[in-house]
């Protein structure tokens, strides 16, 4: 990664500005922007998100929102209401007050002097939902966005719900926001008000894991911010990007199959990152691209920005399983369009053991498996957020529980670009059932290296507006649509296809466990298949080094850890998988503050009851400057029984030793479905 100090403008930063919004609250904002905007008015980029600017993301936005500023943006880092340094209270994400929000910013921009009236939006994850969300209303000023690791089916693609399935991550973020939301204001930003603001979203902010499992449907809840709902409402250029190993990667397909503006999608091996800090490596120039994306749209730079291939993507070799990686080996390829016509889609029936080859007869026959919880300890994070070791590990063990088909040993390159969909035709013994399916490569030494993965609630497979429970015995055809990828199979290896009925901690189980059964000769595994070495084959530019401004300087106080336990006791069959994410202590030096931040998650379970799995998780937060001194802790702990959700959630707030805030929960929500 190269530092970059001299850039073609000279930046000037404001490091607080209040910022008035329509019913009273004030939002508090840095901003960057070249000297020169003083006289020659500036296109502006937002990036509005809820991380706390001042500390938990300077050092992060130091790095490219100068680089940006200095060349020719007036850059603003907005913290949303109710976190970091702005006033108010955030009572859940992507509300309809957060985007109203955003349009008044957009407003207010384009009426200072230093603004030429053209805007973009920006953001990783939250940022990249609120920049599409914001998108679809069509302020006037907002000309493009660049969306990272963002969704626009908020029940179907995100970290809540997946297949109609409740996600552990759905528990796991649930968490992180509590803690977040807990934490104070900086006094040296706000003044004196700092307790009453604090003491405001302490008492407020809520529990929003009880809203989340609330609406396990797809209902208006969900709807709400879904630009998914009509494409159409998007009128503005879009570039989109993620990383395999992120959790959002499905959405820059559909977003290049869908929205008829000028969009761009680029897909690399990292994790939920920005890609010139991306890792697993290669990290790219990514701001110079950020760059040409606004001086094309912002500034009306004819520079080729859309001469690109549509869909960029990087093509992952074979890799041996493991829960890091520094690099994944591959090369960039493109697509200029997407769906792409030269991917066609090959179709493998199944048959006992073996995924048979494209057009082969294969007779019916009766399969069946009944999943041990177990299966799915192994499945790392739903999202990776390069916290090793999350990533999934050998899929051996996973196997041991699940049905497994086989391809023939490879004798040639094989390589698949976007989603594969496994067709089942099956049968399950009770009224509420998932399926977990995973398609692994396997090496020659008999190693099972995880490459995608789908679920589906089996009472969904109609659709999750209305799920449906099941009628025991009776056969049903299901299509699991799988993750989008980009691998390449190498000559002596094998595809792996696993089916079983739990993928716990990954996703919460089913109420109880049941059978299934699949019927051969009606089911199907359908590859979208590259032409390897064809003609006509989309050339991709070389992206630059990473470059960045330089970051702010920080010390490191206290080291942090990570890791990530399996344990099992045989004695009572008591199970657990244990990570610890503790970011230690650091200090921002140009405001003297130290931060500390320290999760512990756990998963655990009690042999095969279903009704044992819990997930425990607890978060400490610390700030502290001279005098000052505070924090929380949060905890949530989430079980079920085979008819209910049960939330037992506490928040402690601390000056110093004292305890100024503490408040329990105790909520029952039944199951519907799930």
């Amino acid at each position: 990664m190269r530092t970059v100090t001299a850039l073609p403008y000279a930046v000037r930063e404001d490091h607080h500005v209040w910022i008035p919004m329509s019913d009273g609250v004030r939002l508090s904002a840095r901003i960057w922007r070249p000297v020169v905007s003083d006289d020659e008015p500036v296109p502006v980029i937002l990036e509005f998100i809820p991380y706390r600017k001042r500390d938990l993301t300077a050092v992060r936005d130091s790095m490219h929102h100068p680089y940006m500023a200095g060349h020719g943006y007036a850059c603003v880092r907005v913290d949303l209401r109710g976190t970091g340094d702005s006033e108010g209270v955030l009572t859940d994400e992507y509300l309809e007050r957060e985007l109203l929000d955003a349009e008044e910013l957009l407003a207010w921009f384009a009426d200072q002097p230093w603004s030429n009236g053209r805007a973009g939006m920006m953001g990783i994850s939250w940022g990249g939902f609120n920049a599409l969300q914001v998108a679809a209303r069509r302020p006037p000023s907002l000309h493009a966005i660049a969306a990272l690791a963002f969704s626009d089916d908020r029940y179907s693609d995100d970290v809540h719900y997946m297949g109609g399935c409740l996600l552990s991550d759905n528990l796991s973020w649930a968490s992180t926001m509590f803690a977040y939301t807990s934490c104070p204001p900086d006094p040296a930003v706000v003044g004196d008000q700092w307790r009453d603001m604090w003491r405001e979203r302490l008492e407020n902010s809520g529990l929003w894991l009880e809203h989340w499992l609330s609406h396990q449907h797809r209902d208006a809840y969900w709807r709400h911010g879904s630009i998914a709902e009509n494409y159409s409402d998007v009128q503005c250029p879009v570039l989109a990007v993620s990383g395999w190993a992120d959790g959002y990667s499905n959405a820059v397909f559909r977003v290049l199959a869908n929205l008829k503006v000028p969009t761009q999608g680029l897909i690399g091996p990292w994790s939920h990152k920005y890609p010139h800090l991306g890792e697993p490596g290669p990290a790219i120039g990514f701001l110079q691209e950020l760059v040409r994306w606004w001086d094309r749209w912002l500034k009306d730079v004819e520079n080729g920005v859309m001469d690109e291939p549509s869909l960029r993507i990087w093509m992952q070799e074979a890799v041996p399983p493991s829960t890091a990686y520094e690099e994944r080996p591959g090369r960039w390829v493109g697509e200029d369009s997407w769906p792409s016509p030269r991917i066609p889609v090959r179709r493998h029936p199944l048959e006992r053991n073996r995924i048979a080859a494209e057009d082969e007869e294969v007779a019916e026959e009766e399969l069946t498996v009944e999943s041990p919880l177990s299966v799915g300890q192994f499945a790392g994070k739903w999202c990776s957020y390069n916290a090793p070791p999350d990533l999934p590990y050998d899929q051996r063990e996973e196997d041991g529980g699940s049905l497994v088909f086989d391809s023939d040993i490879l004798d040639h390159r094989c390589e698949i670009l976007g989603s594969p969909v496994v067709r089942l035709v099956l049968a399950v013994t009770g009224p509420q059932a998932m399926v977990a399916v995973r398609l692994s490569d396997v090496a020659p030494d008999g190693r099972a290296t995880r490459v995608t993965y789908g679920l589906l609630n089996l009472t969904h497979r109609t659709g999750h507006e209305m799920p449906r429970p099941l009628e025991p015995g009776q056969r049903y055809d299901i299509a699991v649509t799988l993750n989008g990828m980009a691998h390449a199979f190498p000559p002596g290896h094998r595809i792996r296809l696993s089916v079983s009925t739990s993928y716990w901690p990954l996703a919460w189980p089913p109420p109880r466990p049941v059978r299934l059964a699949l019927y051969t000769g009606a089911c199907f595994l359908e590859l979208p298949t590259r032409p390897v070495g064809a003609p006509g084959e989309p050339d991709v530019s070389p992206f630059g080094e990473p470059e960045v401004t330089p970051p702010v300087p920080t010390t490191l106080v206290r080291a942090g850890e990570a890791d990530w336990t399996v344990n099992r006791n045989l004695a009572n069959y008591e199970s657990a998988l244990n990570v610890v994410k503790d970011l230690g202590v650091v200090r921002i030096d140009d405001i003297g503050m130290e931060i500390a931040r320290r999760a512990v998650e756990t998963y655990g379970w009690t042999g095969d009851d279903f009704t044992s799995v819990f997930g425990d998780v607890e978060w400490r937060m610390a700030f502290s400057r001279g005098e000052w001194d505070v924090s929380t802790v949060t905890r949530t702990k989430l079980t079920s029984t085979e008819t209910d959700f049960i939330i037992h959630a506490e928040l402690d707030a601390y000056e110093s030793d004292r305890r100024v805030h503490s408040r329990n929960w105790a909520i029952t929500i039944p199951r519907n479905q799930l």
